[in-house]
């Protein structure tokens, strides 16, 4: 049994889906109990696009396993996918209680904590979308606390806080994020676009110039200079 879900997960790390989902209803044959098979054959029809299939059976790990914080937290996804965002939500709460609780898998477990990263980053862009930036702001930084090493969100961050009117937090977010990662150049561009929106061309320029003596070849760093040059009033934002 163990064999076969090592040689199953090793089929599906190598993206030869086909063997493992053979090795994976194999195991399952053999024990129709088997969390371990069910969540793995899940995640084989989830990348397969087949997502019925997928929901199927996750939803029956955590009928095994209703502590199955990893399969919750991917049904959870997948519902929200496909705009099922109650029933998203409601997958999402409970496997975070557990979490909280102590009855999941382990709150320092980091491919968890990106998934839970991934759901509040959903949940703060359809925030987002609707113009309720309070709560977007909330779920961002749930999402950047559970997984630090997605810069974009704190980009995210900044935008919103522009969105609401507090400019000198947004350069705040964006200074900080640019002297903790020098090379990361979206924070520079960011930071360029926030200083042109407001009228600091120099500083804008100086950002993007930061950008191309680094990487000569930037397309939105170049754009925005020969954008900057012959602009007469600054209307782009951030």
């Amino acid at each position: 049994m163990n064999d076969l879900l090592k040689k199953a997960k090793e089929a599906f790390q190598k993206n030869d889906l086909k063997t493992a989902s053979l090795l994976l209803n194999e195991v399952i044959d053999q024990n129709p109990n088997s969390t371990e098979g069910f969540f793995h054959l899940a995640n084989v029809f989830h990348v397969r696009g087949e997502l019925g299939k997928a929901i199927k059976a996750f939803s029956r790990v955590l009928e095994l396993d209703p502590h199955h914080t990893d399969a919750a937290i991917s049904l959870s996804v997948i519902y929200n996918d496909i705009g099922k965002y109650e029933e998203a939500k409601a997958i999402f709460e409970k496997a975070n209680s557990h979490v909280k609780s102590g009855q999941g898998q382990g709150l320092s477990d980091p491919h968890l904590n990106r998934k839970f990263s991934l759901k509040h980053y959903e949940l703060a862009e359809m925030y987002a979308s609707y113009g309720r930036y309070e709560e977007a702001l909330f779920e961002y930084n749930k999402s950047a606390t559970l997984d630090p090493d997605n810069l974009e969100i704190r980009i995210k961050i900044a935008k919103n806080y522009t969105k609401k009117g507090f400019t000198s937090k947004a350069f705040e977010e964006l200074k900080r994020l640019k002297n903790e990662q020098p090379g990361y150049m979206p924070a520079r561009i960011a930071l360029g676009l926030l200083y042109y929106g407001n009228g600091n061309i120099i500083e804008a320029q100086a950002e993007w110039q930061n950008v191309l003596s680094r990487e000569p070849s930037h397309s939105e760093a170049n754009m925005y200079m020969n954008l900057s040059r012959g602009a007469t009033e600054t209307t782009v934002n951030i």
